[in-house]
């Protein structure tokens, strides 16, 4: 009788030799193998001196971009949020305030904005609903690290050309804003 999916095989029951049952030839075959990969030229990168080259289309560490004039790119949307697959992406906005507007290029902007590395895949999916322009992954590879708490970006880690004691104190809004929403 014959299968639908001919995929079945007939099985031998034919005895061994002598060389076969005392697996010398097995045993020297994977002997061979290590030998010649023993001799092989290592592959091994001493990190962080030497780093491997990446290809044209390579996604590394986010950027928040910012305009010509240095304001924020970004104005709370929401669609890299959503558009993420791994839901890595947070944010809180806020509305901007009268003489900030050397600050943000929109009313509305993000007052509150995390990437968690550690969730993040990395898909580029968030530059690309971005209608702002304002995230990109750049060819940085991100840094390795022992806790969980350093793999949070806030706004001031991804924020482009900012020197951190230049940033503005935004802790005070912050704390008025999670009381309003509760």
């Amino acid at each position: 009788m014959q299968s639908l999916t001919n995929r079945s095989k007939i099985v031998s029951n034919k005895t061994m030799t002598w060389s076969e049952r005392i697996y010398l030839p097995a045993i020297l075959a994977g002997l061979k193998i290590t030998l010649v990969h023993f001799f092989k030229k290592k592959v091994t990168l001493q990190y962080p001196e030497q780093t491997k080259d990446h290809g044209p289309y390579f996604r590394g560490r986010h950027v928040l971009k910012r305009d010509d004039q240095g304001r924020e790119n970004c104005t709370a949307c929401g669609l890299c949020a959503l558009s993420c697959p791994a839901e890595a992406i947070t944010m809180i906005a806020a509305e901007r305030k009268p003489g900030e507007e050397h600050l943000f290029r929109e009313e509305k902007y993000a007052i509150e904005y995390e990437i968690n590395m550690l969730r993040c895949i990395f898909c580029g999916f968030c530059e690309e609903a971005c209608p702002k322009d304002a995230i990109y992954l750049t060819e940085m590879i991100p840094t390795a690290d022992y806790t969980r708490k350093k793999f949070v970006y806030t706004k001031d880690m991804l924020l482009e050309g900012i020197e951190p004691k230049d940033r503005i104190d935004i802790s005070k809004r912050r704390k008025g804003i999670r009381e309003g929403a509760m």
